[in-house]
């Protein structure tokens, strides 16, 4: 069984969603800890309810970034992971951090990378008159949502939309896609190479492993 650590900044949908597929046996693996960089965060209860420890480390409390990350490292390797999930972590993470656990960070997006890297992708999707959005699931590196992709869905865009309907196909597509690859990367399938990640030693391309036709039971 594979150690987990999940990292949240909100409600935590994604842990929630990481959570159940652990629990059904999904996912060969466990959550060692769930850390947030916030206090009274929903995802902290969901933790709470699945017996999860919860650690807050407030990134309020330290005067720069190297200093906070630098303390989230060290709390993070007292759980000794295999695979550390970045779930709605609203933090920019210094190149030291990601340097440490290179190989086993995993971050998922709201967008179909390369597009719309960073915030506000659903408005930003909908400003360029897209007709179809997503998420991908990467590997982290020091490139702000630049890690290679492992796994895309998309999602329709209808006329009409509003970024608030559309983050709900979103959302529901992530809850899918992210315990997945938390799947393989748990049965030895998937590893990165330096800017490239691997699926049963194959390289993926640019848009992650390419089959849309039924990713649950892959």
């Amino acid at each position: 069984m594979k150690s987990i650590v999940v990292l949240i900044s909100g409600s935590g949908s994604n842990l929630q969603a990481i959570i159940d597929a652990c629990a059904a046996g999904f996912i060969a693996g466990r959550i060692s800890a769930v850390i947030s960089n916030k206090t009274g965060v929903f995802g902290l209860q969901r933790a709470a309810e699945a017996d999860i420890p919860a650690v807050v480390l407030d990134h309020k409390a330290y005067p720069d970034r190297q200093s906070y990350d630098a303390a989230l490292l060290q709390s993070i390797d007292s759980f000794q992971p295999d695979l550390v999930v970045l779930a709605g972590f609203m933090r920019i993470l210094t190149p030291e951090f990601v340097g440490h656990y290179q190989g086993r960070l995993l971050n998922i997006h709201p967008s179909l990378l390369p597009k719309y890297q960073g915030l506000h992708t659903h408005q930003r999707a909908l400003d360029a008159g897209d007709t179809q959005h997503g998420c991908s699931v990467h590997f982290v590196t020091a490139e702000l949502d630049g890690g290679p992709v492992v796994l895309q869905a998309k999602v329709p865009i209808f006329a009409g939309d509003d970024a608030t309907e559309i983050a709900g196909r979103v959302h529901d597509q992530e809850h899918r896609i992210y315990p997945l690859v938390v799947r393989w990367f748990c049965q030895g399938r998937l590893q990165q190479q330096a800017d490239k990640a691997l699926l049963d030693g194959q390289i993926l391309s640019d848009h992650g492993y390419a089959d849309d036709d039924d990713h649950d039971n892959s």
